[in-house]
């Protein structure tokens, strides 16, 4: 064989093996691609958008019309869910909510899951599904997420993304024992306003969706301590069997005065429940402890000036804080709670203010070190500038 062939033929190997090296590479890379998007990140702070969530629809069994899964929420099976659970074993409860029992549970796809369960319901499950349409389609980074849905020998079920840290409430209160994690002054800013921006993404969706029950314990926190605003539009789902009722709505310090006897609620309503979650951010305890707020007396007949910081400010806060921040933050929950309510800021003007506070007490800590080292008077963190 001449030089020349041999020459020719090596060149011509060396191209088919070049060509095939590449098509190796982008078939490598096309499924690597694919399967990033089948596969992307799960973890709490950023779900999967919910058109990601397995569906499968089928035809309802209660005189309604032929069902379909609403967008972006998954039917389970009952069987499924108590082997989730262990047959919904009190190892895996984790709380008590207004639409039931919740417990952890694990998936056999290995995914873990908030599991919300309640039993003797009258309601068809048409209804119980045209509802979770509306909800299933909302995702924001600081909601818990619905993942799916089921309804079998008259339980109702409704599985979300598990939050690991559970609720706020967990770290922020002083029960006498010690907390999971000591929430510092720029924490409890941070966890104000990720829930903050969770209400304001409800209240500006067409048309806006009123939280109406929010409160401290409805406030999650992820594993990196981002929180996540929970039970949204879980009333709505309560209403059909009387579940509804405005002592569920409210009848506690987190429900505006404003709304008396009427079911009524507005985005203001939810902003004066994000005040007391503020106050007791502050805090550090429930504001149905403090020994000189009576029973029928509402937040919006506080003054400032009858407190000081050594009843207000949670002592565990330490040094944390700058006089200015601690000042800004109360003086926003205030506003929160101000009457009439039409005088209330929006979510979207509280979201400003804190990333105002937020970002200001960041660097004034950073130049400065840590925060006040004395007890500042009310007076003198509410003076008018």
């Amino acid at each position: 064989m001449s030089t020349s062939l041999v020459a020719i033929l090596g060149g011509s190997a060396g191209l088919v093996l070049l060509a095939v090296a590449i098509g190796l590479v982008w078939l490598y890379l096309l499924r690597h691609e694919n399967a990033s998007n089948k596969n992307s990140d799960t973890g709490s702070s950023d779900p999967p958008p919910p058109a990601e969530w397995n569906r499968v629809g089928r035809a309802s069994s209660t005189g309604c019309e032929a069902l379909t899964d609403p967008q972006g929420a998954r039917r389970f099976s009952l069987e499924e869910l108590e082997k989730a659970t262990k047959s919904f074993s009190k190892a895996n409860l984790v709380g008590e909510g207004s639409f039931g029992s919740v417990y952890k549970g694990l998936l056999a796809d290995g995914i873990i899951v908030a599991i919300k369960k309640r039993s003797r319901v009258s309601r068809k499950e048409c209804e119980f599904v045209e509802e979770i349409q509306h909800l299933s389609e909302i995702w924001h980074r600081n909601l818990v997420t619905l993942i799916g849905h089921c309804f079998e020998r008259g339980l109702q079920l409704l599985v979300y993304e598990y939050v690991p840290n559970g609720s706020v409430t967990n770290h922020l209160y002083d029960h006498g024992h010690e907390q999971k994690a000591q929430l510092e002054f720029k924490q409890r800013l941070s966890i104000a306003l990720g829930a903050a921006k969770g209400l304001c993404h409800l209240h500006g969706l067409v048309p806006p969706l009123v939280h109406k029950n929010f409160k401290t314990s409805n406030v999650l926190v992820d594993e990196n301590f981002i929180a996540k605003v929970a039970d949204a539009g879980i009333i709505d789902l309560l209403r059909e069997t009387g579940c509804g009722s405005p002592q569920i709505l409210g009848s506690n310090v987190f429900q505006d005065p404003e709304v008396g006897d009427s079911a009524q609620l507005s985005e203001m309503d939810d902003v004066y429940s994000f005040g007391v979650f503020i106050l007791e951010l502050i805090m550090g305890r429930e504001i149905s402890s403090l020994s000189f707020l009576e029973s029928n007396e509402g937040l919006t007949k506080w003054d400032g000036l009858k407190l000081n910081s050594s009843e207000l400010i949670d002592r565990r806060l330490g040094n944390s804080f700058t006089s200015e921040g601690m000042k800004w933050l109360i003086e926003l929950a205030l506003r929160c709670l101000d009457s009439p309510g039409v005088r209330r800021p929006k979510m979207d003007a509280v979201v400003s203010e804190l990333e105002r506070i937020l970002e200001t007490e960041m660097t004034l800590t950073m130049v400065m070190g840590d925060g006040t080292t004395t007890v500042t008077l009310g007076s003198q963190l509410f003076t008018s500038s």
